[in-house]
């Protein structure tokens, strides 16, 4: 696998040129994105029952957010791991920062944290208390969110390249969350716990995940590719399968772009 990285580092270099740090340059922006958003989806259903679903439904009628929203924000930044810690002493499923953030939101142990109910509700009230400082630009409280209120001007100027990547980022993840944005009336609940996922590769900048996963998926759309900011300067590739057969399906298109899962 080392060597195809090496073979294809020209391929990704050449996709990389056509990213700003939030994603392609020909993309929506993201603001604009977040604003039809609200304007449209937020009554779509998630794609997925997600880990503690019980909680993101009871914080989102709690402070009136969009269970979709909370959702992916909690999949980028721990793809719902309870556990989950940072470098940046950021903890549990919605990444709260201790001790500032937490205790802030009232949260004075740090143990109280890995609890999935109590981080998801501190995690929608601080992004609600966001929203409310931001006039409702959801574009401005994600990047407050990830930076912190003190960096983000309320008239959105100057924005840190990395918050303006991060909204970016939040978004990819609420494509995911809603299934591409179909609607469905199936009522079949998925689980997605049952999906599987493994690693690729990392990088440790997010324009090159974003860029790599590109490079896949023009050669063969088919694959189901992700990206996660693992930690600070740690972001992962990932390949999602269905089930064993999908599994050696996609190993089989890698292979023949010519990357060989070992």
């Amino acid at each position: 696998m080392r060597s195809w990285l090496a073979a294809f580092a020209c391929a990704v270099t050449l996709t990389i040129a056509s990213y700003s740090i939030a994603g392609p340059k020909t993309a929506i922006d993201p603001e604009l994105a977040w604003k039809q958003y609200l304007r449209s989806d937020t009554d779509i259903k998630p794609s997925y029952r997600f880990p503690h679903a019980q909680c993101f439904r009871s914080a989102s009628l709690a402070h009136n957010l969009p269970e979709t929203l909370l959702l992916a924000v909690a999949r980028g930044e721990s793809d719902f791991d309870a556990m989950a810690r940072s470098k940046a002493n950021a903890h549990g499923v919605m990444q709260i920062q201790w001790p500032g953030t937490a205790r802030h939101l009232g949260i004075f142990r740090l143990t109280e944290l890995y609890d999935p109910c109590t981080n998801i509700e501190a995690g929608a009230r601080y992004l609600n208390e966001l929203l409310q400082q931001y006039g409702g630009n959801v574009h401005l409280a994600l990047a407050a969110y990830n930076y912190g209120p003190g960096r983000i001007a309320k008239d959105g100027m100057d924005i840190p390249s990395g918050a303006e990547w991060y909204s970016g980022y939040i978004l990819r993840h609420l494509d995911y969350v809603l299934g591409n944005r179909v609607r469905s009336n199936s009522g079949v609940e998925h689980l997605y716990s049952d999906l599987g996922r493994t690693t690729l590769v990392s990088f440790a900048e997010p324009y090159r995940a974003a860029a790599f996963v590109t490079s896949l998926e023009e050669q063969s759309p088919a694959l189901q590719l992700d990206w996660f900011r693992h930690d600070v300067g740690s972001f992962t590739v990932v390949l999602r399968y269905a089930d064993k057969d999908d599994f050696h399906k996609s190993a089989a298109l890698l292979a023949n772009v010519g990357f060989r899962l070992e």
